[in-house]
């Protein structure tokens, strides 16, 4: 007999679903929450809410309406797919049968929000059951969804359709697996091939949606079907619904990175279509995927140059685009002085710490501190692409998020010009024009506010082109900074800010007063307009503009910082954020400029004032802890006065959030806190103590409570690879900056940091981020080893050990290489003797990857710690004696170098050459195997 609800258990369900979803009373929505919970551990609970799901009409017995039925019934899809999703393996199989005809039976409801749960609960049955687990769903799916039957209702066939869409999206690699010689995909693709003829258009589309979601992943049955598609494509392409043609769209702007090939002929055609489509003014969403179209094709190198012929067609659709359409208007209108009022809870970004560049014995960091540039034209392409049809991206906590941070066909359609303009240059500047020289001075705001964001969106690619304006442009530019719209003013700090890489670059002193003063000038006022978005957007431009002008802004310090201080009074929550990295990025570049005295009284108080309002737990303590980094940089010994209990809150961090964690690891049911808390308080602490002369750092790190090196091992250990490559990062600045402090610790430290060396520890699946702290980790090592001496002995066998598997993995990085073969030869310089018997192992590889690594004090030690372990066993090189003698002509040619310890290093190459000359018995001709500039030089530098 089929399991049975009893009334009384179902009716109180039935009430604490409504109560949850409610917020009329609180406490009634928080005792309803936690009885669900509680009922989640009893089996039924599972039968009963799959039974309310599908059976609608009888809810209406229990006295609600048909609104809350319907909120009661969703209700239950979410508590059915979560309570599945913890539990699902442990059913009977009665009760799973059960729970699977009654979800598959709600695909008929004629609710189309409780058909879409019903196929997101399928969807999670399958993913925890796996596709073998339900065999007969997927034909029963097409079946409905295909109306093989010809009696299947519309309604159904979109349940059935959408279901499978769910299935195929969340089950993508299941469903193209091999089981028992055959891919359920490969009878799948032709049979979603023939559903897109259906009569019904949802049906239609959600079935292309569906093949959508494999194309990507290249898969083998895709691939095979391919040109099947592609006539479906061209068969729909002027399909009636909408939602149909989005979805051909999305199927060309796929295949664009998967099979280039195949959408090269047919580019002339194309470029029509997707014009007409992004012309759609009545399907935003439309025009946005057809607009895409031009932002893959323009990223894909080899079929960009196809468009060349078609910029006429497409530029202008772009500029027409990027204009305000009348919902945004109406949505500005209001949008004036805003600057006194405090900032909304929501307003506020969730902040995160930035990505460090590990760092390098080579060159200190690698690569740059820049990050994208963020402005109106940056988003997210994908954002919702996979979104099943009336779905509503949410974020995390359940909103739509802001408006103006959403992906959208203004921002699409001005990447795109970016785009273009990179790879085409003068020619899309020369479509852009007529319509610059029409709008830019146009009556209504929209349309000069698109040619000023058009200006902006091609000045990197166009700048040759648009150079000859720009002594005209700038000013008017300028002038638009006090133009009565405050969304005009915006646009204008961020085109300016485009530019000012052409301002700060100008070499006659008449142009940069005309010019790049008055830019720097007009950005920097902009940060207290009274428009809060203006100020936003100011400040961007500003640390955009500090990148481009570098140490060329150490003249203007003072009104600069002037103005920065105005700002920290002024601005609300939310852009304190953007002030910081304004802040941090002169002080990044202007360096030691900014430690003038009359610079420190005024800027430092109003850090500091900030600093004491801020708790430990705001997420405005990231960026302010990276701003304050930065600065004790700048201001090195000078940052004295502040140091003492910004040390000391860092430590407290630190420490709060060790502890926080350790308590979340015994407590399921609180929250682990950021890591973001620690990386960056480690990274101030680094700063400080580079900044700092050694006896103060000293000071601090002797004082601290809990103790440093304490606080730093466990750092050291965290399952965090952020935390660790900042770890590393202080541990070498303590080995570099107050050894004697660290010294009493190495017996607790260096077995943590030669288990780090392991590439055994390494996780697939963060690679890169686990090399950064492998990075780091060898980096800090070779610092220890020149300062720890002989004393390294003990660790020796396991270091090399470690490294050598480093630099003979050829899956390794060769930055990480470059550090392990520095860190390894200066682990040669105090304990040769015991890298010796080892030498015939790493020798070769050593040169080989040291070859390339720019000349430094790093990397000379490494050179005498190798020359040091030639000269205790010369023999071992025998196999690769003329490398040897290559790398030592290459020191020779950098005999300008000015390194501390050059004479050791060159007396060591000049014992070994000696003894090699000594040892070979017919020299000369070995010799003559060199290039003829090597022995001159060799011959010159070490009188062979």
């Amino acid at each position: 007999m089929a399991w049975q609800p009893e009334r009384e258990p179902l009716r109180e369900l039935v009430g604490y679903l409504k109560d949850a979803l409610s917020g009329h009373d609180q406490n009634a929505q928080r005792y309803a929450t936690m009885m669900l919970g509680q009922a989640k551990s009893s089996p039924a609970t599972a039968n009963y809410l799959a039974y309310i799901l599908s059976n609608g009409p009888i809810l209406q017995g229990l006295s609600l309406s048909s609104s809350d039925s319907i909120l009661v019934r969703s209700s239950a899809a979410i508590n059915l797919k979560n309570t599945i999703k913890a539990f699902g393996k442990a059913y009977p199989q009665p009760d799973l049968d059960y729970i699977r005809s009654l979800v598959l039976s709600a695909l008929q409801d004629p609710s189309s929000q409780i058909r879409s749960f019903a196929g997101s609960v399928i969807s999670e049955i399958v993913q925890k059951g796996g596709i073998l687990g339900w065999p007969q769903l997927l034909p029963e799916l097409i079946a409905l969804a295909g109306n093989d039957t010809g009696s299947i209702s519309p309604q159904t066939q979109e349940g059935a359709m959408s279901a499978m869409a769910k299935v195929c999206e969340d089950n993508k690699e299941s469903l193209d697996k091999d089981y028992h010689g055959q891919r359920p995909l490969s009878i799948i693709i032709p049979k979603l091939l023939d559903i897109t003829l259906s009569p019904n258009p949802k049906v239609r589309a959600f079935a292309l949606a569906s093949i959508n979601t494999f194309i990507p992943e290249t898969s083998q049955s895709v691939l095979a079907s391919l040109d099947a598609i592609m006539a479906r494509l061209f068969h729909l392409a002027n399909d009636q619904s909408d939602s149909v043609r989005r979805n051909v769209c999305r199927s060309f702007t796929q295949l664009v990175d998967v099979r280039p090939d195949k959408v090269k002929p047919h580019m002339g055609g194309l470029v029509d279509y997707f014009v007409l489509q992004q012309r759609n003014t009545d399907d935003s969403d439309l025009a946005l995927d057809a607009a895409e179209f031009w932002l893959c094709v323009g990223e894909n190198e080899r079929l960009c140059p196809s468009l060349g012929p078609y910029l006429g067609q497409i530029v202008p659709v772009l500029l027409e685009s990027m204009v305000y359409d009348e919902e945004d208007i109406l949505r500005f209108e209001g949008d004036a002085d805003d600057a006194d009022q405090e900032d909304r809870p929501e307003d506020l970004k969730p902040q995160f710490a930035t990505t460090k560049t590990p760092r390098l014995a080579t060159n200190g960091y690698a690569g740059t501190n820049g990050e994208a540039e963020q402005g109106p034209i940056s988003g997210n392409v994908v954002s919702g692409e996979n979104l099943s049809e009336g779905e509503i991206e949410e974020s995390d906590d359940g909103s739509t998020g802001n408006s103006e941070d959403r992906w959208n066909l203004r921002k699409c359609s001005a990447a795109a010009l970016d785009v273009l303009a990179s790879h085409f240059h003068g020619a899309v500047f020369a479509v852009t024009l007529p319509y610059l020289t029409a709008n830019l001075r146009h009556q209504e705001w929209t349309n000069r506010e698109a040619a000023v964001l058009a200006i902006g969106a091609v000045a990197d690619g166009c700048m040759e082109a648009v150079t000859p304006h720009l002594p005209d442009l700038v000013p008017y530019l300028l002038s638009l900074l006090n133009d009565p719209e405050p969304v005009v003013r915006l646009i204008t700090c961020w085109a300016l800010g485009r530019y000012s890489s052409w301002a700060s670059h100008l070499q006659d002193s008449s142009d940069r007063k005309r010019y790049f003063e008055p830019m720097m000038e007009g950005i920097l006022n902009k940060m207290l307009d009274r428009n809060k978005r203006v100020q936003e957007a100011a400040a961007s431009a500003f640390a955009n503009l500090e990148e481009k002008a570098t140490k060329g802004l150490t003249p203007y310090c003072g009104p600069i910082i002037r103005q920065f201080v105005r700002c920290f009074g002024q601005y609300k929550d939310r852009n304190m954020f953007i002030l910081y990295d304004c802040v941090q990025t002169l002080a990044e570049h202007v360096g030691p400029a900014l430690a003038q005295q009359e610079l420190i009284d005024t800027l430092m108080p109003a850090i500091i004032q900030r600093w004491s309002k801020v708790s430990d737990r705001s997420q405005e303590i990231f960026p302010l802890l990276e701003c304050l980094s930065y600065v004790a940089t700048a201001l090195g010994d000078a940052f004295a006065p502040f140091a003492i209990p910004v040390f000391a809150r860092c430590i407290r961090i630190i420490h709060q959030s060790l502890e926080e964690y350790v308590r979340s690891i015994n407590n399921a049911a609180l929250d682990k806190p950021s890591k973001d808390f620690l990386v960056t308080s480690l990274d101030l602490l680094s700063a400080i103590i580079q900044a700092l002369d050694n006896r103060k750092a000293s000071e601090l790190v002797e004082t601290s409570q809990p103790r440093f090196f304490d606080l730093l091992l466990f750092c050291m250990e965290d399952p965090s690879n952020d935390v660790r490559q900042s770890s590393y990062a202080l541990l070498g600045d303590c080995a570099v900056n107050i050894f004697s402090q660290l010294q009493p610790f190495l017996p607790a430290l260096l077995p943590v940091l030669i288990q780090q060396l392991d590439l055994d520890n390494l996780r697939d699946q963060d690679n890169e981020q686990g090399f950064s702290v492998i990075n780091n980790a060898c980096w800090s090592c070779g610092e220890i080893a020149m300062n720890e001496h002989a004393e390294m002995g003990p660790y020796v066998e396991q270091i090399y050990h470690r490294l050598l598997g480093i630099i003979s993995n050829p899956e390794v990085p060769t930055s990480v290489n470059e550090n392990a073969v520095i860190a390894l030869g200066r682990l040669g310089v105090h304990c040769s003797q015991s890298l010796a018997p080892h030498l015939g192992e790493f020798g070769r590889s050593f040169l080989l990857i040291i070859g390339p690594v720019e000349y430094t004090e790093e990397r000379a030690h490494a050179f005498l710690g190798f020359n040091r372990t030639v000269e205790r066993n010369p023999r071992a090189m025998e196999a690769y004696l003329l490398d040897y003698f290559k790398a030592s002509a290459a020191f020779a040619r950098h005999t300008n170098s000015h390194l501390n310890n050059r004479g050791n290093v060159q007396e060591s190459f000049q014992r070994n050459l000696v003894g090699y000359k000594g040892l070979i018995p017919n020299f000369e001709p070995f010799l003559q195997q060199l290039p003829e500039r090597d022995i001159e030089r060799l011959r010159a530098k070490f009188s062979l």
